[in-house]
């Protein structure tokens, strides 16, 4: 009974599945509500934290110049212990500020993230920002939208193209839903997440933008982020500050990536302490330094908002530039969780202010106040550290209701982009990833050997012999072998060196001298780089660039016996056969969808792409046994396979198969050739 209504459901969703636009726009409604509960959410879940910490769920200035030394101190440490405890025990992925990680996902994993990143997300950000922490909300939203639509893509057993939309459109609605700006969380989603513009791809994001923001505006209310006066341009001549406030935002957001990217480092590598002291050393420094600008504890719209009113100083705005970056970078860097694009978004703010009051000091008459300047600030810095000028510029007009800024807007906007990207070419998203040998610029295919380890591809029986091998024996193997490299092991397999064909033929050179003396050990070489098991394909292949040898030994790294070996070429094989097995992917994915309805599709030529029930004479073989090429002129383009559990339907999984996959029962091939050769085929 159980497994009928398994395959029942599966049935049912596989029929789901197969209405592309209405299956698209349904589940992008889903991702949308999901998605703006969740940013409702961590709004609810900072406000708890934040009255346990705080004695108040809002975190006005007033209010901090009370509090006692002692808490400003305390709170914050103890909210970082609390932080360290959820990511080093329940999800190393909610530390940070969640976009990198969201990237990587998309590039290296087809989208897959774990379904608890969003609970841990939820948890270690809420409790990051409530007690003080001095970084954003939008992060933590993006990565557990991002989390909800990867989760309904694994649930439905999509493919990897649907997937990433639906994490794309989870982190629409995280955007939308936390700012109140649908568009501006669609293009978010479209210009950061996916860097795609494509209509496919854009309608369900929007979607999912648009039904977040209804559940936001539900429970938290229509009405702009922040309430500012009405600004506008008071003379063409103001123009040229705006531009110069683009070139002066662009160094901020540049000196914030930098100074970001000092604390990670300096606390990841430097710093080698186990990482929940690391927490609670950040949040007591941070504590420490709120004592002087309370300002920079939490999100700090208050302050933001005192800003875009002109009720700041010239020199405070100054000091707060520093004083936030250094606070965000410390908070981040220590392993705290939250975003960074609310700290931009307040570090332009000031940047803009400051300006802007010295603008106004030197031509009252030709100048908005300052509150305009910063006001375009706060878009500008945002565009230069995420290098995202049409995100900025919709997300400012939309958090503020204003459109009478726009002109200088887009301009200090647009300069901000211009100068961060050509000083520095990664964002403060993607500079993560560069450190982390993922660079999204050059394409996801220079990222998928990032994905293979080496015991899947290394010769698990290289050539061995002993250290003792004397050079007659050792001269008669190379020449009947035809391995180019040989490696040197005890008696416990302990890998003692290599030899390669380059050092036997320069010690050919003396063997009349050197026959009776020479043996395998005084050959050798140490000097080549070896690698792990576990190691990816990607390490490899770097390794190969820096040596002119074409095989690697593949050492156990805890006893350092020699478990294989990998080569140049097969590298290069696995790269192309992944390269091929993502192209064909996509490629088939429409047509597959098609065989649901009929069985065969012309091509051209007398060429079909057809699907075929698998001979029950094939069954138990390998495809390298069948040699379908040879015997029926037939290419095996992907297997069709039932899902366990569902025997009793028609519910089934895709494969892209490899020579050695072997044909099971029940299995339907994909195949392409001759409409002649698959009707010989269907005969059997």
């Amino acid at each position: 009974m159980y497994k009928r209504i398994v395959a029942f459901f599966n049935e049912s969703i596989s029929q789901f599945r197969s209405t592309e636009h209405i299956f698209m726009v349904i589940v992008a409604v889903i991702i949308g509500l999901l998605g703006g509960f969740g940013a409702v959410g961590i709004q609810f879940t900072i406000k708890f934290f934040s009255r346990i910490f705080w004695g108040t769920g809002e975190l006005h200035l007033d209010y901090l110049l009370q509090v006692p030394v002692w808490m400003k101190i305390l709170v914050p440490t103890v909210g970082g212990l609390l932080v360290g405890a959820i990511v080093y025990f329940f999800a190393p992925e909610a530390k940070g500020h969640g976009v990198p990680e969201v990237m990587e996902a998309m590039a290296l994993r087809d989208g897959r993230i774990r379904p608890r990143v969003a609970i841990a997300k939820l948890l270690a950000s809420s409790l990051c920002i409530g007690s003080g922490g001095s970084v954003g909300r939008e992060g933590p939203v993006i990565q557990i939208g991002s989390s909800i639509g990867s989760t309904v893509g694994q649930f439905l057993k999509v493919n990897a193209q649907r997937t990433k939309i639906f994490v794309a459109c989870g982190a629409a609605a995280g955007i939308a839903a936390a700012f109140n700006a649908p568009m501006a969380g669609a293009l978010f989603s479209v210009e950061i997440i996916l860097s795609d513009f494509g209509v496919a791809q854009f309608s369900p994001i929007v979607i999912s933008s648009v039904m977040a923001t209804v559940v936001s505006r539900h429970f938290l209310g229509d009405f702009p982020a922040f309430e500012v006066p009405v600004y506008h341009l008071v003379s063409p001549l103001e123009l040229i500050p705006y531009v110069i406030l683009g070139l002066l935002s662009g160094l901020v957001a540049l000196l914030f990536t930098q100074v970001l990217c000092f604390f990670e480092d300096f606390f990841d590598d430097h710093l080698k302490i186990p990482g929940i002291a690391k927490n609670v050393i950040g949040g007591f420094l941070l504590g420490c330094f709120g004592l002087l600008l309370p300002e920079v504890y939490g999100v700090g719209y208050n302050s933001m908002n005192l800003a875009l009113l002109g009720k700041l100083s010239w020199m405070l705005m100054l000091a707060l530039v520093f004083a936030k970056i250094l606070a965000t970078s410390l908070s981040l860097g220590s392993g705290g969780s939250g975003g960074i694009f609310a700290p931009s978004l307040f570090i332009g703010t000031m940047t803009g202010g400051f300006f802007g009051s010295l603008v106004h000091m030197a031509m009252p008459n030709m100048s908005a106040s300052s509150g305009a300047y910063s006001m375009v600030g706060m878009g500008a810095v945002v565009a230069g550290a995420t290098h995202a000028p049409i995100t900025a510029i919709l997300i400012i007009f939309e958090m503020t209701n204003d459109y009478k800024i726009i002109l200088p807007l887009m301009i200090s906007t647009i300069i901000a982009t211009l100068l961060t990207t050509k000083l520095k070419k990664e964002s403060i998203y993607t500079i993560k990833l560069v450190r982390r040998g993922v660079d999204l610029f050059r394409g996801r295919e220079l990222n998928v050997l990032r994905s293979l380890k080496v015991a899947d591809f290394c010769d698990p029986q290289p050539k061995t012999i002993p250290p003792g091998l004397g050079f007659r024996q050792l001269l008669e193997l190379v020449v009947n072998s035809p391995n180019a490299t040989f490696y040197l092991v005890d008696t416990q397999d302990k890998y003692l060196g290599v030899i390669s064909l380059l050092e036997v033929r320069q010690a050919i050179l003396d063997q009349d001298d050197l026959t009776d003396l020479l043996v395998a050990i005084d050959l050798s070489t140490r000097d080549v780089p070896s690698v792990t098991p576990t190691a990816d394909l990607d390490q490899v292949m770097k390794l190969f660039g820096h040596t002119d040898h074409r095989e690697l030994p593949v050492l156990d790294p805890e006893t350092g016996a020699l478990l294989g070996a990998i080569s140049h070429r097969r590298v290069t094989e696995a790269y192309n056969r992944e390269i091929i097995k993502q192209s064909l992917g996509a490629e088939l994915s429409s047509s597959v969808q098609v065989l649901d309805k009929v069985e065969t599709i012309n091509l051209m030529d007398g060429y079909v792409i057809a699907e075929v029930r698998a001979p029950e004479s094939f069954v138990g073989s390998s495809l390298k046994e069948l040699d379908m090429r040879s015997r029926f002129g037939l290419q095996v383009m992907m297997i069709r396979r039932r899902v366990p559990g569902a025997e009793e339907s028609f519910v089934y999984r895709q494969l892209v198969p490899g020579p050695d996959e072997v044909i099971q029962n029940y299995d339907r091939l994909v195949v392409l050739g001759r409409e002649h050769e698959v009707e010989v085929l269907r005969k059997l």
